[in-house]
């Protein structure tokens, strides 16, 4: 257990930045999966947009790695141009 007040405050920052990481790490997910089952071109069209700006921000935070993004919004990319 931890010693120190500043510790002990550290501890539930950073419980409470955990969960909210996880909760915009799954959501983008779940927004990724939705728009890989869309066979309409132009509603995937306005999801992408909406999906490569959820992934920017995991990546602006630090939660999945720059490149990670970069992979995950190119390869969107070219599911979206293919419909």
């Amino acid at each position: 257990m931890a010693n120190h007040k500043s510790a002990l405050k550290r501890i539930r920052r950073n419980e409470v930045a955990r969960l909210r990481n996880k909760y915009q790490h799954k959501t983008t997910r779940n927004a990724i999966k939705k728009l890989r089952e869309t066979e309409d071109k132009s509603e995937a069209q306005k999801l992408y947009v909406e999906v490569t700006s959820m992934v920017d921000k995991l990546a602006k935070r630090n939660i999945i790695h720059d490149n990670k993004a970069s992979n995950i919004k190119s390869k969107l990319a070219k599911f979206v141009n293919a419909l």
